[in-house]
């Protein structure tokens, strides 16, 4: 195993050329899924939409996440990275281009749910980052290509508002939201064409059958289904905000359509997640080839409280800024996006500190920082001087996004040919966060948002002491059935 210092970022050959690749990759899918972000105001101006109607567009924005990070990370476990982070930036663009078109706000928010889909990018490259790098390496790896992917949108918060403005005219944002779906389509052949799933000779191990989540215990089948509760719960809360009794898009008969659609959907869930899992309740897995999938509840409910606060902030706070301070849109989307610039730095040292000082002590530290950070950011108000709130904001994201890297750190670490399947409902978590956190920035203050996110924060620390450190080695079986142990330290 090589040192972690040895990693040279300026390499763009074997392992550092995938990463960079992967960096990439997940970058576009930001870039296009926050394109609206910072060109609210001319959206809102051009389709005549009311500020019910923009909040219901952010919400929307990262519903569709939640089940299709479940979907994608099973189809990276099954497929491979290389033809399914193809196939989404290429879906991705046809969206994109709905939503440069849309005339009226009913084609906005059906082009920005479908939208919600290429979040998901985000699960494919870190199984394909975990094939390349080893255990020692990998917190660093991981880090940066979600630090720097996730740069996307602070990239989208600089310069779409200033494409726009080149554009010219009404239609500006169109053109500039359109620009990002073309990028999207022609980086699905580039990735396609220069990458593998793995370094020539090494095996791509794939769950043995897909439908859902390998779990190696009666117990942990059970703990799995009660942890697939909240996914389904946040897209029924969306659907609430969406009925009469919220936004009053939705019709009582078609909001109760999705109710019972939803309910069906779980069942039909978790039966093929029994399906997939039955043989545990036959006969007893070898010890060594079980994990703990109290690992993975742990991390997912810290990622609700990272990624899903850093989703819901990033939507808002150019919003928060032009409001509580009276800004230009444009000047405010600039000022907002020093929150997701620290990701450049932060979500890689998240990696880093956790490569080096260990996985549970790291993320401990995070999230009680994350936590105080929302805490100082819920008394930011107009008697704040603007450089002082800024600095607020970028201190918070420090906590927020070094946290989103260490649980990242962990997740490849589990059960190496499940990484996708973990991946995707690590991530799902987080737009759980995003829906939660923004249906409640709806309902009360800014102030109170950033409250409650601390609050939450609070509850992750606490479910992080049941967080065992990884060590030792994970089993895996290979199709001809010998097993190989791959070292998680």
């Amino acid at each position: 195993m090589s040192d972690t210092s040895k990693l040279n970022i300026f390499s763009f050959t074997g392992k550092m050329k995938i990463l960079h690749f992967s960096w990439i990759a997940f970058f576009i899918t930001f870039f296009v899924w926050f394109n609206h972000a910072p060109l609210l105001g001319a959206i809102a101006e051009s389709l005549g939409l009311t500020t019910s109607e923009i909040k219901t567009l952010l919400i929307l924005n990262v519903a569709l996440t939640i089940p299709a990070r479940i979907i994608v990370g099973m189809l990276t476990d099954k497929y491979g990275p290389r033809i399914t982070y193809a196939t989404l930036l290429f879906l991705a663009s046809i969206p994109c281009f709905m939503f440069a078109l849309a005339d009226n706000f009913a084609e906005a928010a059906i082009s920005r749910f479908l939208l919600g889909f290429v979040g998901a990018g985000f699960v494919v490259g870190i199984r394909m980052v975990s094939e390349w790098f080893p255990a020692n390496e990998l917190g660093t790896a991981e880090g940066i290509y979600g630090g720097w992917g996730n740069f996307g949108s602070a990239a989208a918060a600089m310069s779409l508002p200033t494409l726009a403005l080149l554009f010219g005219g009404e239609d500006g944002w169109r053109y500039a939201v359109g620009l990002t779906g073309l990028i999207s389509l022609v980086f699905s052949f580039i990735w396609y064409k220069n990458v593998t799933d793995t370094p020539k000779g090494s095996t791509y191990f794939k769950p043995k059958k897909i439908g859902g989540l390998e779990v190696t215990s009666k117990g942990d089948f059970y703990f799995l289904l009660i942890m697939k509760i909240p996914m389904y719960a946040a897209l029924a809360l969306l659907t609430w905000k969406l009925s009469p009794a919220g936004v009053n898009i939705l019709s009582d008969v078609a909001a109760l359509a999705i109710y019972v659609a939803l309910a069906v959907i779980f069942v039909y869930d978790c039966y093929s997640a029994y399906n997939v899992n039955r043989e545990i309740f036959i006969t007893p897995v070898p010890e060594i080839e079980q994990y703990k999938f109290k690992q993975v509840a742990v991390l997912n409910i810290l990622y609700f409280a990272t990624f899903g606060s850093e989703l819901a902030v990033v939507s808002m706070l150019p919003l928060f800024f032009a409001d509580v301070f009276e800004l230009d849109m444009v000047v405010a989307g600039l000022l907002a996006s020093a929150y997701a610039f620290m990701n450049l730095m932060s979500r890689p040292g998240g990696g880093w500190i956790s490569d080096r000082f260990g996985r549970k002590k790291t993320l401990l530290i995070l999230t009680a920082g994350l936590s105080v950070g929302y805490a100082v950011m819920s008394m930011i108000d107009s008697s704040w001087p603007i450089v002082v709130a800024v600095a607020a904001a970028m201190a918070c994201s420090f906590f927020v996004q070094a946290g989103e890297g260490a649980v990242f750190a962990v997740v490849p670490l589990i059960k190496r040919r499940l990484t996708g399947q973990v991946a995707g409902m690590t991530g799902a978590y987080g737009n759980v966060g995003a829906v939660f956190y923004l249906t409640v920035l709806s309902m009360v203050s800014y102030q109170t948002f950033f409250m409650v996110i601390a609050a939450t924060a609070v509850l992750g620390f606490i479910t992080l002491l049941f967080l065992e450190e990884p060590k030792g080695h994970i089993a895996e079986v290979n199709e001809d059935g010998t097993v190989e142990l791959i070292s998680v330290t």
